[in-house]
């Protein structure tokens, strides 16, 4: 079984969601999801200022397999992205819950983060 935090949020299109201190929202996808892709070799992220709204594909990734779109969880504002992946996107592979995040949002309501899956529902979803 893949690897599922049980601190995280996550939807069912494989993205996982992680509260920070200062209240933004850290996105990025699930060891499984990662795990179905296999050597990730190329990521495109939101730019920072980007307005998302939920489900709005927000970024592909592009593995030797095939390519696949990641969707927003929640609306809001990306504050921040993870330009390291641009120079090395395999960190996805080899620490998709750490290194290998995609962006950072402030969210429109965090209702709506407190609404997600927890680590067991999605485990159950899988």
């Amino acid at each position: 079984m893949s690897n599922i935090p049980a601190e995280l949020k996550y939807i069912a299109s494989h993205e996982w969601l992680r509260l920070e201190d200062d209240g933004t929202i850290t996105v990025g996808i699930t060891d499984h999801a990662q795990d179905l892709l296999g050597d990730v070799v190329f990521v495109e992220l939101p730019d920072v200022g980007d307005i998302i709204a939920v489900d709005d594909e927000i970024s592909v990734v592009e593995s030797v397999k095939a390519a696949s779109d990641v969707y927003a969880p929640i609306s809001g504002e990306v504050v921040e992205i993870n330009e390291a992946l641009e120079d090395d996107p395999e960190i996805i592979n080899s620490d998709p819950y750490g290194e290998g995040w995609f962006f950072r949002m402030k969210p429109d309501n965090i209702a709506d983060y407190e609404a997600l899956m927890t680590a067991d529902e999605y485990e159950n979803d899988l």
